[in-house]
């Protein structure tokens, strides 16, 4: 029991003592809490006050740089504003001293203006003694010559006028014919320059085209059984095959060149090909007037490249290559037109005209020989409708349409076309009148043939002794035939005046196909 009590008494005096304890050691960490509170508030306090004046300082600042701006700003205003009030007095001087000048001009103004009427007032009065004392001088002269004054005036206007008259006309007689001489020297020189520059062929009459033959055994292949090739040949070409005792040689013959360079082109396939008969023939035939259709444009092409002409419509240059196989009096067109041309171009640089444009106009000057026509008078007109057609230049149109004196002359680019297609015609050995006759007879025969109905291809061989007509079989029968063949001998006989007789052969051929797949 007393061992409970001192336990009891012991934790009462060690809970006490603890108590004791904890409360001494909160007091003081409450008393250090508030040191350490004081000082923080102190020290907050102080970087506040810091803190307010640098931002005071700062504010010091702007008000400082803003004040010297504004000072700034207003000194230069106030600069520009005495700039004005020196400009305004200066106007304002410049106008006093105007002011002062147009008041001194209006008083020298008004002096000259009385000058002025004492001036017109003394004029008129000496105009009116002068017309008084001419009034009197014209009256004595007409009491002394017994003439009006309006028929004095007459008779001295009157021989003014015949003087006058007389002194111009001798005057412009001799200005022309010192025009004319010049003209006509310088004309001759430079004619004479441009024909010194150019060396053109002599013209070459040729009807006829030489083949050779690897052997004579050619020949009977060519003829064929019973003459069944040779007949295709000639029908299908229309030109005649000469074939003679001459060794590996067979002649082809045709007033128009351009057929018969056709046919030698396809006769020397065939013979380098071997196969000849009827089919192959027409074959071979069709194929080279194509590819000779190419080489017509090809040549034209070629001949405008040689004069330095571009921008040319391809269906004018494969007109122009036709003209390789078209002659007029013996000489080839194609080469005539080159020729003028040539020389249009050296003469327009002479002149100082258009160089270009006028050899432009040369070479196209005789286009519309190679169209066809039933005449050699209109190949003017055809080739002017032809360049027109093509937009060319209407200087060139023109001197197509007027380089025989049919039109105009517009320019004198073609007076000088007209001038170089006659030097080139009638130079020495450039036509012959006897191959241009025999092929414009051999065109007309054909051109009467073609304006029947119902004709395909009309070819004139033998010379002329023989026209060969190619019928459509549809639209030609039998018997229409016949009675074809005797209109067109009719209307030949009638249009064409020829030695002898003329054959008119009507060929009507009706073919089947058939083709097996």
């Amino acid at each position: 029991m007393d061992w409970g009590i001192a336990l009891l008494v012991g934790i009462l005096v060690g809970g006490g003592g603890l108590f004791l304890f904890l409360k001494m050691t909160s007091d003081k960490t409450l008393l250090n809490a508030r040191k350490s509170a004081k000082t923080i508030i102190a020290d907050a306090e102080k970087e506040a006050e810091t803190l307010k004046k640098e931002k005071l300082v700062e504010a010091q600042e702007d008000i400082y740089d803003q004040k010297q701006k504004l000072e700034h700003e207003f000194e230069k205003k106030s600069t520009h504003l005495r700039q004005l009030e020196r400009e305004l007095d200066q106007k304002e001087v410049d106008i006093d001293r105007k002011g002062e000048y147009v008041a001194k001009k209006e008083k020298e103004v008004g002096f000259l203006e009385k000058q002025l009427k004492d001036k017109d007032t003394y004029i008129r009065q000496k105009t009116a003694e002068l017309n008084q004392q001419i009034t009197e001088e014209i009256r004595k002269l007409e009491e002394i010559s017994g003439l009006t004054r309006e028929e004095a005036k007459q008779i001295l206007l009157k021989d003014m006028e015949n003087a006058a008259r007389e002194e111009g006309m001798r005057n412009a007689h001799n200005l022309l014919e010192q025009i004319r001489l010049e003209a006509g020297r310088k004309a001759m020189e430079i004619i004479v320059q441009a024909i010194q520059q150019i060396s053109a062929q002599q013209s070459v009459e040729s009807t006829v085209s030489v083949i050779t033959l690897p052997n004579d055994d050619m020949k009977g292949r060519i003829i064929g059984r019973e003459g069944r090739n040779i007949r295709a040949f000639e029908m299908i070409t229309g030109v005649d095959v000469i074939i003679d005792d001459t060794p590996e040689v067979v002649v082809l013959s045709s007033y128009n060149s351009y057929r018969r360079e056709i046919a030698k082109i396809a006769l020397e396939k065939l013979i380098f090909d071997g196969r000849i008969h009827p089919a192959r023939i027409e074959e071979v035939v069709d194929k080279t007037a194509q590819e000779m259709k190419e080489s017509l444009r090809e040549t034209g092409e070629q001949a405008l490249l040689e004069m330095g002409i571009h921008g040319v419509a391809p269906e004018l240059a494969e007109v122009l290559g036709k003209l390789k196989y078209r002659t007029s009096y013996g000489q080839n067109v194609l080469n005539h037109c080159k020729e003028v041309a040539y020389l249009c171009g050296i003469m327009a640089g002479e002149l100082g005209l258009d160089v270009k444009l006028a050899k432009r106009a040369g070479i196209f000057h005789d286009i519309g020989k190679g169209l066809e026509s039933l005449s050699e008078a209109d190949h003017a007109q055809l080739g002017a409708d032809l360049l027109r057609k093509f937009n060319e230049n209407p200087v060139v149109v023109n001197a197509a349409e007027a380089h025989h004196d049919d039109r105009e002359a517009i320019s004198p680019i073609t007076l000088l076309v007209a001038a170089a297609d006659k030097i080139s015609g009638s130079r020495p050995g450039a036509r012959r009148e006897s191959l241009e006759s025999f092929i414009k007879r051999m065109n007309e025969l054909e051109q009467i043939a073609r304006q029947f109905a119902g004709v395909k291809q009309s070819y004139a061989i033998q010379a002329g002794r023989e026209v060969r007509i190619i019928v459509e079989t549809d639209k030609v029968d039998d018997l229409q035939a016949r009675e074809l063949a005797r209109e067109i001998a009719k209307k030949i006989q009638m249009n064409i005046e020829f030695p002898g007789q003329i054959k008119v052969t009507v060929i009507r051929e009706y073919r089947a196909f058939g083709y097996a797949t």
